[in-house]
């Protein structure tokens, strides 16, 4: 864990980085203004055990208790597309991810975006995560990073309802059934929420924001439609 805290301390804010540019091609225009994102020029990276350290660029995301307090880091290292010529059409190429790398103590924590309050939205992935960013942008969110930390999830104190930000695939579907058995069990209401296509950074992406908006705002209680929706 204290590599992970230090990891993060030696990061930088991602504006201005290829993490940033990153985000903005995965359709995520806000990344520099989250907090628990940072980027490192030259993060370690060994493709297995026996090979030699290596380092490239790599985005960092803070994995926090229900406190605030870090207990790991995720890691997504990537290629800059700058040496890959153009996209038909004459676009140049994005940056995309070479690998994916968890650290630290990350069961039932998360990557969470906001302050705690008595409603939130857990998802998987940073990027799914932050796609439901365009539609609820004061609700707190929590990426768990994979479907089965997912279901694993802890609970904030105080929370009242949980919207599960399910991939439409069967980890997506078992994740959300441990989550709606464990809140059986201590009165937290859980909530699915659908993607139109297979995750909501495909229907940020593909169907824009404005359609990803009225795509969850149909999905919450009425309350916190009211309450947390813009548009």
């Amino acid at each position: 864990m204290l590599q992970a805290q230090r990891l993060f301390a030696a990061s930088a804010p991602i504006t201005g980085t290829l993490a940033e540019r990153y985000l903005a091609s995965r359709g995520i225009d806000d990344g520099a203004n989250i907090a628990a994102l940072r980027f490192h020029p030259r993060c370690f990276y060994w493709p297995d055990e026996d090979a030699p350290k290596q380092s490239f660029p790599a985005m960092i995301a803070r994995v926090t208790d229900a406190d605030g307090a870090i207990t790991g880091v995720h890691r997504t290292w990537l290629h800059s597309g700058l040496h890959s010529g153009l996209r038909p059409g004459g676009a140049p190429a994005q940056p995309s991810v070479m690998d994916r790398r968890a650290m630290g103590f990350l069961l039932g924590h998360g990557v969470r975006f906001g302050e705690n309050c008595d409603v939130a939205v857990a998802g998987e992935g940073v990027e799914t995560t932050l796609s439901l960013r365009c539609a609820l942008p004061t609700l707190p969110l929590i990426a768990a990073l994979s479907a089965s930390h997912l279901g694993a999830l802890l609970f904030p104190a105080g929370l009242r309802r949980l919207y599960v930000a399910q991939d439409d695939d069967a980890a997506g579907d078992h994740a959300f059934a441990r989550l709606s058995e464990r809140g059986g069990e201590t009165g937290v209401e859980i909530i699915g929420l659908r993607p139109a296509r297979d995750d909501f950074n495909s229907d940020l992406r593909d169907l824009g924001p404005d359609h990803l908006r009225r795509i969850v705002r149909a999905q919450l209680a009425a309350a916190d439609a009211n309450a947390f929706a813009v548009g």
